[in-house]
């Protein structure tokens, strides 16, 4: 029997002349081999893993597919199988395939949901891999009840309640087996979706109310625990009282993890690394270095090497030898590039009248100044000085450089205590209470010389204020920022979808200022670790446009510093 011509190029599919050269000898062929054919074909198609290892086999190898020698089944058997141009397609679902058996080393797990897991994060039904997910029927009533107004909190409500529809309204989608969660894309989300479509059966102590919500997600872990004995179920809450009563009725209880960007707030990233002390004995014979106008460059290769970043500063402080402070401004394969800085502690380096105290307020102004750094994080405890370094950097480049066009500013409105209630005025007279740091750091660096008198002093506190704008971040939706130095104080308040929103506002020329101190949080349900500044510092680590330096000494006040370290 004549073969078909082999392909061109590898893994190509037959061409249609090809097709017909084969079916027509097989229809001559002797009656009792079409059900062999028949057989085989059945055979491939109960078992389809056999037809993609033999696409896959074939692709590995160098030579031509289809010919004898790489083929399995016989020759014969080709019309039988099935159009041979959708191979390809049935290889490219092969990984697909194979990914979801391979997440899970044991039995999956069965989470139940807390409602405010599902209104702190609307996207949590697609962060638990291949284990599978209920939601007690008191869950889509707290939904219902909370989805009216124009809160962070109401519009994640809304958002969860369209992800439930869209999962339930996917074709062949039946809520008594469970609801795919991979069928509406996300395919990370490798299990399946529980409503409560009956009443469940369980017993807790008297002494909690049975009317209360809480109580009522308690009581379905706890009847869920017999029906699947072969499983773990667990209580996934924010609600710190609500994961301490299920440990103490003997439930398993985790808080969501997946909004956090680092566990622990000791290992966020500080933007500045110490050389260790015999650097210059291991990497001295193979460094380079070259003048280029005021800095001088060092290209270094070693040990140390991986451990470095872009933008990231590094110091060499030790007695008896020349200190060497620098900046990485390049990484390629194992070799790194540091540029010297420019000293802001000297006097003739003041930066509107301001100059640097210590060597993480130096490392922050050559980021504030860097016309090539777009985005500048600031962390520290309170007496930094991190306001007003941001302002004084944002008024040389607007005033004197004519870099930007104005500073906008902007802050999280959180109260450290009760609410006063609603403020009068325009939106700037409204951000006016607000912006008291803002105020107090305006007066330092509007100190002119004495000689300039009281219209001197009133002339340039005219001019400042004409070109600083206050903004609320309620507003920020939608806008473009073109030549701008935004800066958003108290950040460590802010969501990282609210982050996200913030920072995205940021259009050709602008550079964006956040700063924030991480011991200071007041938003409810916010840590270190789930903190928008925690989390635009670790995504944004690396990138050859961002910096962050976290400021260790306060500046303040010796009053100041005292009551940081020991209240």
């Amino acid at each position: 029997m004549p073969l078909p011509p082999a392909p061109t190029k590898r893994a190509a599919t037959l061409a249609r002349e090809a097709y017909d050269v084969v079916a027509k000898p097989v229809k001559k062929t002797a009656t009792n081999r079409a059900p062999k054919a028949a057989a085989n074909a059945s055979a491939l198609q109960e078992k389809p893993q056999a037809r993609e290892t033999e696409v896959a086999a074939e692709l590995r190898r160098d030579k031509p597919a289809h010919t004898p020698a790489e083929s399995p089944k016989p020759t014969t058997d080709k019309p039988a199988e099935a159009p041979a141009r959708n191979r390809n397609v049935a290889l490219l679902q092969e990984p697909v395939a194979k990914r979801k058996p391979a997440k899970s080393s044991g039995p999956s797990k069965l989470f139940v949901l807390d409602t405010n897991v599902l209104m702190h994060d609307p996207m949590c039904l697609f962060r638990f891999e291949e284990h599978d997910i209920f939601l007690p029927m008191i869950v889509l009533e707290e939904l219902d009840s909370n989805k009216k107004g124009m809160t962070e909190v109401a519009r994640n409500a809304r958002q969860t309640s369209r992800t439930l529809d869209a999962l339930a309204g996917t074709k062949e989608a039946d809520i008594a087996v469970g609801l795919k969660l991979d069928t509406t894309g996300h395919q990370e989300a490798g299990g399946k979706l529980f409503f409560q479509t009956q009443t469940l059966n369980y017993t807790l102590p008297t002494s909690l109310p049975q009317g209360k919500a809480d109580n009522q997600i308690l009581g379905v872990v706890e009847a869920l625990r017999p029906l699947h004995p072969g499983r773990e179920v667990v209580l996934v809450s924010k609600d710190i009282n609500m994961r301490v009563k299920a440990r103490a009725l003997g439930l398993a209880a985790e808080d969501y993890q997946n909004d956090k960007a680092l566990e622990d707030g000791e290992f966020l990233y500080s933007g500045a690394l110490a050389l260790p002390a015999d650097f210059w004995t291991k990497h001295g014979k193979t460094v380079e270095s070259w003048q280029q106008g005021l800095y001088t460059f060092y290209r270094i290769s070693g040990p140390i090497v991986p451990e470095l970043l872009i933008n990231q500063f590094v110091y060499f402080e030790a007695p008896g030898e020349p200190n060497l402070y620098a900046r990485v401004t390049e990484i390629r394969a194992k070799t790194a590039v540091l540029k010297t800085l420019k000293d802001y502690n000297h006097l003739k380096h003041a930066v509107w009248g301001v100059t640097t105290r210590n060597r993480e307020q130096n490392f922050a102004m050559n980021l504030l100044l860097d016309p090539e750094v777009d985005f500048v994080t600031l962390t520290g405890n309170a007496g930094t000085g991190k306001t007003l370094m941001a302002l004084a950097a944002g008024l040389t480049q607007v005033l004197d450089e004519r870099r930007y066009t104005e500073i906008i500013m902007t802050r999280a409105t959180v109260s450290v205590g009760e609410d006063i209630g609603f403020l009068p005025g325009t939106e700037e007279e409204k951000m006016g209470p607000w912006m008291g740091a803002l105020d107090d750091n305006l007066e330092v660096l509007a100190k002119t010389e004495t000689s300039a008198g009281e219209w001197g002093r009133s002339a340039t506190n005219e001019l400042i204020r004409s070109r600083i704008k206050i903004k609320s971040m309620n507003f920020m939706r939608g806008r473009t920022f073109l030549n701008k130095y935004v800066i958003i104080d108290e950040a460590q308040n802010l969501t990282p979808k609210q982050m996200k929103t913030l920072i995205t506002r940021a259009g050709p020329g602008t550079k964006i200022i956040c700063m924030g101190n991480l011991q200071q949080i007041d938003t409810p349900y916010l840590t270190e670790g789930s903190s928008g500044l925690t989390f635009a510092v670790d995504k944004f680590k690396g990138w050859p446009h961002s910096g962050h330096i976290m400021l260790a000494r306060g500046e303040r006040s010796r009053l100041a510093d005292f009551a940081s370290e020991v209240l």
